[in-house]
């Protein structure tokens, strides 16, 4: 005779082994950080729904993976992590869930590995609505699912109300790199074309004015978008290039300096090709920014050799996300780990890495 049979009760504890938990507070408490069965609860409801694939489902300590399809990819592991603190969390184009998720795609992609397998960590505020983290977790979901990545694994904690602000996540993310691909900041070489895919500055730009603290009406919306598909069809076209960042904060102004650090040489940049928005420049002239340090969450720069610049930026154009790429400067032998821009008016300034933050909590 089965236990079941003995006795009902065994039949009604199957049943509820078998269900998810479902979250019924209105609002995040700090029993969903305990451990216990509310937190098990909003892990179910929440992250596991929203998430599902066969290696979180495991709801492990941690995820585990088949190596030798790792090895199918490529030759060498690439593995990044980065927080989200962004404020306000919805803003026009995306919001902290998207950008949690491309942002650390993008990490990865510019390295050349094909992204695979993200983690999510949470730090929820006692007191958030639990219908905005439904809101950030459906649209990580979507993100994740967009572009072909699994999230599987993670973390939640909750703290007590106002010893964070409302929602922080941090993501890890692994990816493989391919055979043959070598890039890196310190292989720039005078000589090198820099390019950039798109106009700069509208994350920064979008996320001023969703603020509200400002009296301004505008459309610009965040250019947070995955690059990965982008970077598969440069080294589709050029295997060879030298050196790729995503230009997040600091803008483009710090990823330049970067460069001309790592690489021991100059880089001479023509104001006049680089591409801005006519609002962004607007907003930067009545608030006193320079775009150039603006954040961006979609744009990529790259440096490689001037007889495959080219070939290169007809690529990028070929691929939605770099449409409005373009040439905007050069590698130059000296002054040795410094970005000069040519201005309109034919003089040069020497363009600083970012001192202090033009705009806290961009991403």
């Amino acid at each position: 005779m089965n236990k079941s049979a003995q006795n009902p009760l065994f039949d009604k504890i199957e049943q509820i082994r078998r269900r998810q938990g479902k979250v019924r507070d209105s609002h995040i408490t700090l029993a969903h950080g305990s451990g216990g069965k509310a937190m098990r609860d909003l892990i179910d409801d929440i992250f596991v729904k929203s998430f599902d694939n066969p290696i979180l489902s495991q709801l492990e300590d941690q995820a585990t993976f088949n190596l030798a399809n790792l090895l199918q990819h490529g030759d060498r592991l690439a593995f990044t992590t980065d927080s989200y603190v962004v404020d306000p969390l919805f803003f026009p184009g995306s919001d902290i869930g998207e950008l949690a998720v491309n942002g650390t795609i993008n990490d990865l992609a510019v390295s050349g590995a094909k992204p695979l397998y993200l983690t999510c960590s949470v730090i929820l505020e006692e007191g958030l609505p639990v219908e905005i983290l439904r809101r950030v977790a459906a649209s990580m979901k979507a993100a994740a699912q967009k572009a072909g990545v699994q999230i599987v694994t993670g973390d939640t904690k909750v703290v007590h109300r106002g010893a964070a602000d409302k929602i922080f996540i941090n993501t890890a993310g692994i990816g493989i790199i391919p055979a043959g691909i070598a890039i890196s900041a310190t292989n720039i070489q005078p000589g090198d074309a820099i390019i950039v895919n798109g106009e700069i500055g509208n994350h920064g730009a979008a996320i001023l004015i969703a603020r509200g603290e400002l009296a301004l009406e505008t459309n610009i919306e965040s250019d947070c978008q995955p690059l990965h598909e982008l970077v598969e069809t440069i080294l589709k076209a050029c295997p060879q290039i030298h050196a790729m960042r995503d230009a997040t904060r600091g803008g483009l102004a710090t990823v330049l300096n970067e460069f001309a650090i790592s690489s021991n040489i100059g880089i001479s940049l023509d104001e006049q090709t680089i591409p801005v928005r006519e609002e962004v420049k607007g907003i930067c002239e009545i608030l006193g920014l320079d775009p150039l340090y603006l954040a961006n969450e979609g744009k990529l720069v790259i440096a490689v050799s001037a007889e495959n610049a080219n070939k290169v930026l007809s690529a990028m154009k070929s691929h939605p996300a770099g449409k409005h790429a373009c040439i905007i400067g050069k590698a130059i032998p000296s002054p040795q780990g410094i970005v000069l821009l040519k201005t309109p008016f034919n003089a040069e300034r020497i363009v600083d890495m970012l001192v202090g933050d033009q705009l806290p909590r961009i991403c």
